[in-house]
């Protein structure tokens, strides 16, 4: 069975990680895969892995309320429309995996007349935004789609009114994300090891927040947060990690810098941009922050359960499908300062509670999300879906044949 992944971006977040689980791990004797996507570091990462690759055209479209911005976006969708139509003409998969909402939508516009099922993987909430209403619209408007959810938080949020009404013309599974165990997992002499690379001692009490830089992480918040920690109690650091990779992220990675800085705790943040030597960085942590607006279902939160660190986290989106609070982690509301500075207090300094929840997350995570448990589930999908455009064919085939 061949399969086209489409990523609609170059750069690599969250949902291109996860494809690259996808692809590292299938099985090339049942499926052939082949990526298009705009030339990058999610190109020379999945050429790396021996995927046949495609450039096509960068899509830029977001979420917003300037009518200049919509035309600007239409204009890009149309563009990217027609780079991935040829591609596909060329390609001739069995099944089509767009690899988020937007390029789904730029999927089923560019296989308009063709028979090939094309599953959107939706790894975020989708916004509450009149477009949102048009994204579901268009999901309908085609029987070959699927809806492909990391949470029921995410697929609820996508279905709307609309989609239950037409629930059997869209169907939509949730299949939530995994984490290699091997990479991530308690592991002492890589904490001491990192933690003496780092400059810190056992006495200190690492926090630490992965991921972009960007308003809808929280990393500002946190930073505020921390202030009224540091305030509490000494021999305590912030570690962020991550860079600015989407919008305006460049000046709010400045501002992150100015917020320290004003709250004079520039001493005790350190920004250490982007690392590749996170699982190693999970296991210095005392406590990982996972300071969200909206999430679908982070793939911080289950590399820092399954490192064996106690997380604290914003209760949004898919969270609390992974974490329940005070048994396997810590949950607080969004964008509520006292709260996670309380919740970052009391955590720091009960050294059992923090032991507990972390034996209880690594226990959750081998359980219910393991990397193997998520391919399994995967091609099993796939083969549900190639099931189904066998059947459409066959019937499409029979009804022409009759009407002859």
């Amino acid at each position: 069975m061949k399969i086209l992944f489409y990523n609609h971006t170059a750069q690599v977040s969250g949902a291109e990680r996860v494809l690259m689980m996808i692809l590292s791990r299938l099985n090339r004797d049942q499926f052939m895969p082949v990526v298009l996507c705009p030339t990058g570091p999610m190109m020379e990462m999945a050429s790396a892995l021996g995927v046949p690759c495609q450039n096509v055209e960068q899509l830029s479209a977001r979420f917003t309320w300037r009518i200049d911005h919509l035309f600007r976006y239409a204009a890009s969708f149309i563009r990217a429309i027609r780079s991935v139509r040829a591609r596909v003409v060329g390609i001739q998969p069995d099944i089509i995996h767009a690899n988020s909402i937007r390029a789904g939508l730029v999927m089923t516009f560019a296989t308009a007349g063709l028979d090939v099922p094309v599953i959107w993987h939706a790894h975020d909430l989708l916004r509450r935004h009149p477009l949102s209403t048009a994204i579901r619209f268009f999901a309908c408007a085609s029987g070959r789609n699927s809806i492909l959810a990391v949470s029921h938080a995410v697929a609820d949020r996508f279905r709307g009114l609309l989609i239950r009404w037409f629930s059997r013309r869209v169907p939509v599974r949730v299949i939530h994300n995994a984490v290699d165990l091997e990479r991530f997992q308690p592991n002492p002499e890589s904490r001491r090891e990192i933690r003496r690379a780092l400059g810190f001692t056992e006495r200190e009490r690492v926090v630490g927040i992965v991921g972009h830089l960007t308003p809808d992480k929280g990393q500002l918040e946190l930073i505020q947060a921390f202030a009224a920690v540091s305030r509490e109690t000494s021999d305590v650091v912030l570690l962020v990690v991550g860079e600015a990779l989407f919008n305006r992220g460049a000046d709010y990675a400045e501002c992150l810098v100015r917020a320290a800085s004003s709250f004079a705790v520039t001493d005790r943040v350190r920004f250490l941009g982007p690392r590749d030597d996170v699982p190693a960085l999970m296991q210095g942590f005392d406590l990982l922050v996972v300071n969200s607006r909206t999430e679908g279902f982070p793939l911080a939160v289950l590399e820092g359960l399954a490192s064996g660190t106690p997380v604290i986290a914003t209760a949004v989106g898919g969270i609390p499908e992974m974490i329940r609070h005070r048994e396997n982690g810590w949950l607080v509301p969004a964008q509520a300062d006292h709260s996670l500075a309380a919740g970052i207090l009391t955590l720091l300094s009960d050294p059992e509670l923090r032991a507990t929840l972390a034996r209880r997350g690594r226990e959750e995570v081998s359980a219910h999300y393991s990397a193997e448990r998520y391919i399994s589930d995967m091609q099993s999908f796939y083969r549900q879906a190639g099931n189904v455009r066998t059947t459409v064919t066959l019937q499409t085939q029979r009804e022409a044949s009759e009407n002859a």
